[in-house]
């Protein structure tokens, strides 16, 4: 009875909602890491800098790990729902794609080359870029074949390009584009979107 009381206790304690004052601190840390990546604070260094104890800081994550993956998520989130809104009302294909990819970009242009990289060398957040990169490159899939349909954009290759975009999302987030052509994510988004917003274009808008 003990086990199953405490087993409650902690699935309980899972499930509660973040405090007004963690929420302050998340994004806190948020705008911290932004600016200078993650992998080299301490939970020392965090509670000196946010001026609260390390068990407060234990209170939002276990360990250093798990409260730089809990910030990092909460950064794709917030940029996820940031780009969605503004899609919202939007109905021409083309304006979505651009809207999108230039969401893209611009959030990302918040992040310091410093958090990009310890993203990257951060297995939990390499894997929580990898899968918001899978869900970007399904969301561009979308807006093609929906511009297909309408007929803004032309039928030719449309399929192709969609995966080939879905392989440039790719590489952005492993840092294969950006090392081999000397630009960050951010510039990376943009030329995406330039590149699929000509190449898709109809014959007399090219």
């Amino acid at each position: 009875m003990v086990e199953v009381d405490g087993r409650k206790r902690r699935l309980a304690s899972r499930r509660r909602q973040p405090t007004a004052r963690q929420l302050a601190l998340l994004a806190e840390l948020e705008r911290i890491f932004l600016a200078e990546g993650f992998i080299s604070f301490t939970l020392d260094d965090l509670a000196a800098r946010l001026h609260c104890s390390k068990s407060t800081l234990y209170a939002v994550a276990a360990s250093k790990e798990q409260l730089a993956t809990k910030v990092v998520g909460r950064f794709f989130r917030g940029a996820a729902q940031e780009i969605e809104r503004r899609l919202t009302g939007l109905a021409d294909a083309r304006e979505m794609l651009e809207t999108y990819l230039s969401g893209v970009s611009e959030i990302l242009s918040t992040a310091s080359p410093e958090f990009i990289r310890d993203i990257g060398d951060f297995e939990p957040t390499r894997e929580a870029y990898a899968l918001n990169s899978k869900a970007a490159a399904e969301r561009i899939r979308e807006f093609i074949a929906k511009g297909v349909t309408d007929g803004v954009f032309r039928d030719v290759h449309a399929s192709l390009l969609a995966e080939m975009a879905g392989l440039l999302v790719e590489s952005i987030q492993t840092g294969l584009l950006g090392q081999r052509a000397g630009v960050s994510d951010s510039r990376a988004y943009a030329a995406l979107a330039d590149l699929l917003l000509g190449g898709l274009a109809p014959g007399d808008r090219r």
